[in-house]
């Protein structure tokens, strides 16, 4: 064991605990000779700074979180029989926001959607939610998710983010719409992630004791009431102070100011699905509050900073396909492949046993998995090292494990889900613009629009975006059109 030295500090070591001989000093020939090659201390320092950045996200790469906890205030466990949502449970977690386009050195004011990703530590393994602070996303097939991230990336002669890019992607998929609206408008940028909303977007199933099976949607309300930032506010921080939103976050938890928010959710039983006016299981589409309205949970609290930002939010990784007994998947085909494309990022990300982080593993859990070896593994393997086997090894529980599901049948084919009586592309965008908007929002809408397409859009791009808001909204569509006449 290394002591305090005279100083009265701990001792610098190696990684592996052996005292260091140096903070300031290589090992050389002579003072001013070369360098030797078995300075290990210089070496291992050297080695590991070179390897101290895992690869970024893709999306979300830009980010900042803490920990906290949930707390049960409501009783449905008519619903659900996860045991984190029953009466009285409270739950330790941990929270990720983040913008969705912009690498790790973006400004955090851009105009973007904002990631909502939590980890909730339950006693019956980890439960991720991953979600964003709006309702719906750009698209409703998973095939054109690598398409749309591209598209709001890079070009790959100027290495520039381009709008006409942006555009050009939107304005050929009009499911894009009711996304596009909630971006162009207040919401694009909220005044710091304590004053946003998270959603989850997709829809998940609930199941009860009994069996009985439910389709929900959660919706996480700031208590510190939703703000937002105008452009110009957003544009002038940006270039003041990138890192706003992840300063703002972490001064408010330093200052004892936690911030909260309150789980409420939309149940809708599950026959009602497949009569209902919209495709419940469509991520472009809300379910009006009208029909289904929301239903108290829980509370979240954020109470704790990260003490060592990469390995506590760097290094977390979420996956939606982590889901305790009581909850489970639905139809959605978003939903479907970021079950696995999640977990395979992590796994490229930050190697094939992430879940054996600190950040990551159950801490309320036993974890007995027949998974074995790999770069990084150092929860020890014992046998037997396979199943089934008849060696006392660990054997599945169906009973618990199995979660619900749905029928389905038909033919292997690749087409639209079919269309509820009331679907389309710009209905609900449509809606957002003229019932839930003020004049004052509206015209906010059309300046964001306009600032944005009149930054290198091309004419034959612009004349599609023109359509496009007309679809959403005559009235936007004619405004817009007109700033550029």
């Amino acid at each position: 064991m290394v002591t305090d030295n005279e100083h009265g500090r701990p001792s610098t070591t190696t990684d592996a605990g052996i005292a260091a001989p140096s903070d300031d000093h290589s090992l050389t020939i002579g003072p001013d000779g070369p360098i030797a090659l078995h300075d290990v201390y210089l070496v291992e320092q050297m080695a590991q700074f070179n390897r101290e950045r895992v690869p970024e996200r893709q999306p979300h790469a830009k980010g900042g979180g803490a920990h906290g906890r949930f707390e049960v205030t409501g009783d449905v466990s008519a619903y659900t029989k996860a045991g984190l949502f029953q009466p009285g449970a409270r739950t330790e977690m941990l929270a990720r926001f983040s913008t969705v386009a912009g690498e790790r050195g973006t400004p955090d004011t851009w105009r973007d959607p904002r990631g909502f990703a939590l980890k909730f530590y339950t006693d019956e393994g980890n439960y991720d939610l991953v979600g964003n602070n709006t309702p719906v996303f750009f698209m409703r097939d998973p095939l054109k998710f690598q398409h749309f991230i591209r598209s709001q990336k890079r070009r790959a002669d100027t290495n520039l983010r381009d709008h006409d890019m942006q555009w050009d992607f939107w304005t050929l998929s009009p499911e894009t719409a009711h996304q596009v609206t909630w971006l162009m408008g207040d919401r694009g940028i909220p005044r710091s992630w304590r004053h946003m909303d998270g959603f989850s977007s997709h829809t998940y199933m609930w199941v009860n004791a009994a069996g009985d099976r439910f389709w929900i949607k959660y919706h996480f309300k700031t208590d510190q009431g939703n703000e937002f930032l105008t452009q110009d506010e957003a544009d002038r921080i940006a270039g003041t102070d990138g890192d706003y939103h992840t300063r703002d976050l972490y001064e408010a938890i330093e200052r004892g100011e936690h911030p909260t928010w309150t789980l409420k959710v939309q149940i809708m039983p599950f026959e009602e699905a497949a009569d209902y006016r919209f495709n419940p299981f469509d991520l472009t589409k809300v379910w009006p509050h009208a029909d289904y309205p929301l239903i108290e949970v829980g509370k979240m609290t954020l109470d704790r900073n990260p003490t060592d930002y990469h390995c506590e939010i760097e290094q977390a990784a979420f996956s939606p396909g982590n889901m305790v007994p009581g909850i489970g998947p639905s139809p959605d085909k978003m939903l479907l492949g970021r079950m696995f494309a999640y977990a395979d990022a992590q796994r490229y990300r930050i190697g094939p046993n992430f879940a054996q982080l600190p950040i990551n593993q159950p801490r309320n859990a036993a974890v007995h998995s027949y998974s074995k070896d790999g770069p990084m593994r150092y929860h020890p393997v014992t046998d037997p090292v396979y199943a089934p086997n008849s060696k006392g090894g660990p054997v599945a529980d169906t009973a618990r494990g199995e979660t619900a599901g749905w029928h389905a049948d038909g033919e292997l084919t690749r087409a639209a889900a079919r269309l509820h009586r009331d679907d389309d592309d710009f209905g609900q965008a449509g809606a957002l613009v003229r019932e839930v908007m003020d004049d004052a929002a509206r015209d906010r809408l059309v300046s964001n629009i306009v600032g944005h397409l009149s930054d290198g859009v091309s004419a034959p791009v612009l004349d599609r975006a023109f359509q496009y808001w007309h679809d959403v909204d005559p009235g936007i569509g004619a405004r817009v059109r007109a700033a550029f006449d």
